[in-house]
């Protein structure tokens, strides 16, 4: 499967984002899918994911409460709508996609679970 991160940009302090992983390929259903992301000098972080089965959503304590996951199948895209913005979310933004499963929360925090990533899209969140 292949990803397309899209949705990055610029906002104030407080802004909101809405950033969408469009998948190509086939059940795309069967896929968890998960947003990373990655500040200049730091390592990649993982930000949220949602399972294939149930829909279950997994997030870092950092976006907890501001961030949101969603998926359209139908539209084989994921969504991250990101609300109450700080300087600190500034980062490139990947999507990620595992045919793995599990209930486990921390599962999907590992970034060598998934096979498929995104190019990136770069949020900038100024003060």
């Amino acid at each position: 499967v292949q990803l397309q991160a899209s949705g990055g940009g610029l906002v104030q302090a407080g802004g909101s984002l809405r950033l969408s992983c469009a998948a190509s390929g086939r059940a795309f259903s069967n896929y968890a899918i998960a947003w990373f992301r990655q500040a200049p000098g730091k390592e990649r972080e993982f930000v949220t994911a949602i399972s294939k089965i149930g829909g279950g959503t997994y997030y870092a304590d950092a976006v907890k409460g501001r961030f949101t996951i969603s998926r359209d199948n139908a539209k084989n895209t994921v969504y991250l709508q990101m609300n109450s913005l700080k300087p600190e979310d500034t980062a490139v933004y990947y999507c990620a996609a595992t045919a793995s499963y599990s209930s486990n929360n921390y599962y999907y925090r590992e970034g060598f679970r998934y096979d498929y990533w995104g190019q990136g899209t770069l949020v900038t969140v100024s003060s």
